[in-house]
Parts: C-alpha cells; sequence; structure tokens
C-alpha cells in the first residue's frame, strides 16, 4: 500500500486579487507535493477560496454585484494563475460549494450536541477587513492590532465555541509534538499566546447574510473562519465520507500557512477539531512574507508584484526557481528584479543551462552524439560519483523539513561540481589521444548521468525544465519518478543524444 501525503494551502480569500505572497505557499506545496508523488507517496494537494463573509457582502455591493457572481468572477484569477505557475492541485475547493456547506453545518451539529457551542451574546470592538473581534485592550489607539484600521463597537447575539475548555489540552499537545508548529519561533509565539488564557470564541454573526447558515437558526450565518478552516476535511468528504478519501487522507501532513493565519490554524483550528473528536493536523507551517525592494508590499505604494506579469516576462521556471531558492522557507524576504535577473543568468545559464550545452555539444562533437559506454572508474571519478547517493540523503531530509532553499543550494552544488568536472578532466585534451578515447567516453558517460539525476531532482521545482533534460537524454521526460530512476547507471549506452539549445537565454539587465 502506497505512503499517504495530504498538504494544503490556505484558501484565499475572494477579496484579494492574486500577488506573489499567494503564489508562494501555493508554490511550495506544489513543489513538496511533486516531490513526494516522485518518492512514490499517493498525494492529496488541496487550495481553493474561501468566498464567504461581510467583506465580500460589502465588495459585492459596491460593485453592483451579488455576492456569488463576484466569487464567481474572482475564484478564476486564482485557478488561471495556478494553472499559469505549472501548479498540480488535486482538488480546488470553494466554500461556497454544496459539499462544503453541508460538511461545516454537520459539524457544527456536532459540536453543539456536545454542549461545546451555545447561544450568548456579543459586545467588543471588531474589525471588519480582518473579519475579527477585539477586546478594549487589544486595540492600539482605538484601531486594529493587526491592520491599525478602525474598529467598530457591536453588540450582537452569538454561538459562542467553549475554547477556553481545551485550553490545557492544545498546550499538552504543542508540547509533546515539537514538530506540530513549524518554525520553532513561530511555535514559541503560540504558546505565549495560549498561557495568556483562552477565550470562547464567538462563531456566528447577524449584523449580515453571505455566509452558511446556522443549523435550525438561519438568523445567524456560520462565522467566516470555523466556515473556512473546515474546508481541509469537508474537500476529503468529511462526515459523508462516500469515496473513502477522509479516512485514507487525513489527518493532513502538513497545512502550509502565511504567518498572518497562525493563530486560526494553530488555536481555533486545533481546538475545533478537539471538540468533534477529530485527529489533528500533523503539522502546520507558517512561512514568512514578501517585502518588495526593501518596502511593504501595499496597493497604495503600487508595489505589489503581479505574478502573472513575472510569468509573462521571465518564464515560468524560473520564477518558480527565484521564489523558493532566494529566501529560506520561513523567513521573510525582499523581491527584487535585480536578484531576479541575477538568479537567471547565474544560477539557471551559466550553471545548469551551460552544463547542458556544453556536454551534449562535446558528445556531438566527439562521439557523433552516440552515448557510450561507462569505463572503470578512477578514484577521481568515483568521488565525483558518490556525491550523488550522499546528497540525494540530504535532499531527501531538506524537503521533508520545508528547507526548499537548502534543496535547492544541495542540487546546485551537484551541477557546479559537474561544471569543475569538466574542467579537471578536459575532456578536449582527452579528445587529442586516441589512446583515451575509452577515458573520454567515462567521463561523457559520468556528465550526462550526472545530468539526468539533476533532471529528476529539479522536477519538482522546475518540471518543465525537467522534462527538457530528460527529453535530451533520451529518457521519458513525462517519469520524474525518483524512487526506481535514482540509482547511479540509470543512463543506457548506445542512445543518440541531440546537440541542445541554451536551455536559458541570458537576460541582458
Amino acid at each position: 500500500m502506497n505512503k499517504k501525503f495530504y498538504i494544503t494551502t490556505p484558501i484565499y480569500y475572494v477579496n484579494d486579487v492574486p500577488h506573489i505572497g499567494h503564489a508562494y505557499t501555493t508554490l511550495a506545496c506544489d513543489v513538496l507535493a511533486r516531490y513526494k508523488k516522485a518518492r512514490g507517496y499517493d498525494v492529496f494537494f488541496l487550495t481553493g477560496t474561501d468566498e464567504h463573509g461581510q467583506k465580500v457582502e460589502k465588495a459585492a455591493l459596491a460593485n453592483s454585484e451579488t455576492p456569488i457572481e463576484l466569487a464567481d468572477r474572482v475564484m478564476q484569477r486564482f485557478a488561471a494563475l495556478w494553472e499559469k505557475l505549472n501548479i498540480n492541485n488535486t482538488d480546488f475547493i470553494r466554500t461556497t460549494q454544496q459539499r462544503h456547506k453541508e460538511g461545516v453545518q454537520k459539524i457544527f451539529s456536532k459540536i453543539e450536541a456536545t454542549g461545546d457551542i451555545y447561544l450568548g451574546s456579543y459586545e467588543d470592538w471588531y474589525c471588519t477587513p480582518c473579519e475579527t473581534f477585539w477586546t478594549e485592550t487589544n486595540l492600539i489607539d482605538g484601531c486594529c492590532p493587526d491592520c491599525g484600521r478602525p474598529t467598530d463597537k457591536l453588540k450582537e447575539e452569538s454561538y459562542f465555541f467553549r475554547m477556553s475548555k481545551y485550553q490545557q489540552q492544545l498546550l499538552d499537545h504543542i508540547e509533546n509534538n515539537p514538530e506540530f508548529i513549524q518554525p520553532r519561533s513561530r511555535r514559541n509565539e503560540v504558546l505565549s499566546f495560549i498561557r495568556e488564557g483562552l477565550r470562547d470564541l464567538s462563531i456566528s454573526r447577524t449584523s449580515f447574510s453571505w455566509g452558511i447558515p446556522v443549523p435550525n437558526n438561519d438568523k445567524h450565518v456560520v462565522y467566516v473562519w470555523f466556515d473556512a478552516l473546515n474546508n481541509y476535511i469537508t474537500a476529503l468528504g468529511y462526515p459523508d465520507d462516500k469515496e473513502g478519501k477522509f479516512a485514507e487522507f487525513w489527518p493532513a501532513s502538513v497545512h502550509v500557512i502565511g504567518k498572518d493565519i497562525l493563530r486560526f490554524h494553530t488555536v481555533y483550528w486545533p481546538t475545533f477539531l478537539m471538540a468533534a473528536g477529530l485527529p489533528l493536523p500533523e503539522k502546520v507551517f507558517a512561512h514568512g512574507w514578501w517585502t518588495v525592494e526593501g518596502k511593504k508590499m501595499s496597493k497604495s505604494m503600487q508595489n505589489v508584484v503581479e505574478p502573472n506579469m513575472l510569468v509573462d516576462k521571465y518564464g515560468v521556471d524560473p520564477i518558480r526557481y527565484f521564489l523558493l531558492r532566494e529566501v529560506p522557507f520561513g523567513l521573510d524576504g525582499d523581491f527584487s528584479q535585480s536578484s531576479l535577473v541575477h538568479r537567471i543568468n547565474s544560477d539557471l545559464a551559466n550553471d545548469l543551462g551551460n552544463l547542458v550545452s556544453r556536454t551534449t555539444a562535446m558528445l556531438s562533437k566527439y562521439f557523433d552524439g552516440v552515448l557510450p559506454e561507462p569505463c572503470d572508474a578512477t578514484e577521481f571519478d568515483q568521488k565525483f560519483i558518490n556525491q550523488f547517493p550522499e546528497k540525494m540523503e540530504i535532499i531527501d531530509k531538506q524537503m521533508n523539513d520545508l528547507a526548499f532553499n537548502k534543496s535547492l543550494v544541495s542540487i546546485w552544488e551537484l551541477i557546479r561540481s559537474a561544471n569543475k568536472y569538466i574542467d579537471d578532466t578536459a575532456p578536449w585534451a582527452l579528445a587529442k589521444d586516441t589512446d583515451k578515447k575509452e577515458q573520454l567516453g567515462g567521463v561523457m558517460y559520468n556528465l550526462l548521468e550526472a545530468i539526468r539525476l539533476v533532471g529528476l531532482l529539479v522536477g519538482p521545482f522546475m518540471p518543465d525544465t525537467a522534462t527538457q533534460i530528460l527529453n535530451i537524454l533520451g529518457e521519458d521526460g513525462q517519469n520524474l519518478s525518483l524512487n526506481d530512476q535514482d540509482q547511479w547507471g540509470g543512463l543506457k549506452a548506445g542512445v543518440t543524444i541531440e546537440k541542445a539549445t541554451p536551455m536559458f537565454p541570458r537576460i541582458e539587465e
């Protein structure tokens, strides 16, 4: 039986325009999903859109459309961008879908039946942009502590979830499972928040109607976070698991999120699951934010980086590579066009592209493009060859830790080592001596086999590039499996290998 792996992005709010932050999260999930698939896992990769709430209702009204018309229009932007970025998700959930509404109502009723949801009334300061209530002490000069915008005093009847009841159970879980919240700095942040004391949480609204009606009381709609977080299980068919997906894939292997929604995923969501008697996700990984040329991204600054434009200008694989290479996943990063151009010219054109084109050109020149037999490896050759299994073990650990930039550094160490191997063995000098034809053949075989393995390793990050590399080598470019192909010696001698055209044309700054 295949090992299972379930990975999720947050569901993106339809009041947003897709930007580099959304692309970053989804891309990270896609890379890990592809890697796990290449390693033989049965993978379920979920993304989607969060389509309810007061903000959507207000925005639709201002635009003279219904909320569902707005949602239908905006979710297409996300779906189209994921297609453009070569995102290979298994499912795309929308919170307006019937399967989701039914699942949310059932889990609400299930928790209510245990006594952990009760009717009361709520009075506090509400931030509409953040969809969050704050106490007076939380406010900064009367404004929301998260976004800095004004709040409104609201009093309304509300259903409450007994979150306070689960404080100790949640603390114990986090302390007993050090991998649950990653990176560690985020874990400490959540622990200190919980230790300050959890209050019961208001989980319904009566001041607007765009949401899922509370079961047996449609004067109330379900609070947008109780609604949204449950997408991770409703997408698997919870609670009517007709296809067996929920039983197969829950609990999630990892929820990948931005650090701004950490509390919802590591406090609210686990306590909802505890109340419903369901297992908790194995890991929640919160990555950092992108700034642009050192400044925070904002519409007013007109510096929001638009991923469609980047892909149109630089190509999909260079963007996929840059976003995960530039910054350690988990930390904040700064986007600049000059860094992007530098990475394309240096890492992709000079290192990888140059390795493929110069090696295939030499094979064409010295062996008419026909791959020679490997010969007995010298100690020097063996040292070069031995790096590959060693690095693959390291890369596997780095990928499992979501250390994407470290994985790419490791892969590029192999690429640079192959370029150095060319300089050290000097095939052009060996070609001048007919007695060294066999040795030259061995060098060419080692280089092309190294390129094959590099092609497989870059596959999760740059799938089109990987396919192109394997096709050049006469391999099946669609088969990027690492499980049965990552042993040295997979290339068969005697195949004809075309001379490659430059893969990444240099960009003049």
